[in-house]
């Protein structure tokens, strides 16, 4: 039976992929699945849902500037605008079910669909539940969760462990060591370190590599990705400072190689990267941003860290230990093994096929 789906929500690719993802399980499901996208204009998800091949549309919606204050004036005047605009879209669209991700689209959206009867799903990627997903969720009939103990944030009995969907391109890494090693110009006999800052870049972890090089260059090998907002001032910083063995990328188009290259993996600690990590099993160093709302990937982290799953190092005490582990690290195979083994029990490969299931459970309820 073919559907009518609003997905909502984004801001950055660990709304924006979980979203994507649902929808292609949809997809897969039956063709004639209609998906309609709902995000926020100006942000990342107006270029990227377009390029993954669906509609969408863009509500004039922030966030709260927790920083400068006053530039939350017109943020009420945003929301009431919003809210008329998703009454238009769910009206003219007519969908069965409406699926909110988070993100800044995604509060206004569901909240009309709720007050229009139509059904609606929550899908929270945090072990943290933001301000606007508690909002939505009390009303919502099915919450998606990619962490045990969200009970403490939504109804128990909407409460469905799900685990994030993830990217199925970026972690099909089976077999592709080889092949992946080449395509970065690495030597197969050293250790790899894999460092991920997002697409835009960490500069925590930039400069904690910048602070280590001429060790990295002794030791290892290092596939860097610094971000897009840092690469042309690293690259001039760093003009004829930068070892061979350390490949510094603005963005990873091959994340299935530079996982599959990868002896040891240091990210931040976003929802969806987390997942992807579970599923790819390597050992992980684990930085959480500092700049997130309610601390959230401090929480996604020690989740991991308190089942042997991860460590952990401060944003604030990275620049001086974050290498210093890592070397620490590569050399103890014992513990290596162990990370690797209690983080590969936390992989959900298919959340994205039981998220869709829930959205067709929601029809057939009707």
């Amino acid at each position: 039976m073919a559907i009518r789906v609003i997905i909502s929500g984004g801001g950055t690719g660990g709304h924006i992929f979980p979203a994507i993802s649902i929808a292609n399980a949809l997809k897969a499901m039956d063709p004639a699945n209609e998906i309609l996208f709902v995000g926020a204009n100006g942000r990342m998800e107006m270029d990227k849902v377009p390029a993954a091949g669906y509609q969408i549309i863009g509500l004039d919606i922030q966030g709260i500037n927790r920083k400068q204050l006053w530039k939350n004036i017109f943020l009420p005047f945003k929301l009431m605008k919003s809210l008329n605009m998703a009454k238009s879209v769910i009206k003219d669209f007519k969908p069965d079910v409406a699926v909110g991700v988070g993100g800044f689209a995604s509060g206004p959206l569901l909240m009309m669909a709720n007050k229009l009867g139509v059904p609606t799903v929550v899908q929270e990627q945090n072990s943290y539940a933001g301000v606007t997903n508690k909002k939505v969720g009390a009303k919502a009939a099915k919450i998606c969760v990619a962490y045990e103990g969200m009970e403490q944030f939504f109804p128990a009995e909407k409460v469905l462990l799900t685990g994030n969907p993830i990217r199925r391109e970026s972690i099909a890494i089976a077999g592709k060591r080889e092949e992946a090693l080449t395509f970065f110009g690495l030597d197969p006999h050293k250790k790899t370190i894999l460092v991920l800052g997002g697409s835009l870049g960490a500069k925590t972890l930039n400069e904690s590599v910048v602070a280590y090089l001429n060790e990295l260059n002794e030791e290892v090998q290092v596939i860097w990705q610094c971000g897009s907002f840092y690469v042309e001032k690293l690259r001039e910083e760093l003009t004829g400072q930068l070892p061979d063995n350390i490949k510094m990328l603005a963005f990873l188009q091959r994340m299935d190689y530079a996982y599959a290259a990868a002896d040891l993996i240091i990210s931040r600690a976003g929802a969806g990267t987390i997942s992807e990590l579970c599923v790819v099993g390597k050992p992980v160093i684990l930085v959480p941003s500092p700049n997130v709302a309610e601390d959230h990937q401090t929480k996604n982290a020690m989740a991991l860290v308190n089942k042997g799953a991860a460590l952990l190092v401060k944003d604030s005490d990275a620049k001086k230990d974050l290498v210093p582990a890592a070397l620490t690290l590569l050399k103890d195979a014992d513990h290596v093994a162990q990370l690797s083994e209690n983080i590969k029990k936390l992989g959900k490969l298919n959340a994205d096929v039981q998220i869709a299931e829930e959205v067709y459970k929601l029809v057939n309820k009707k």
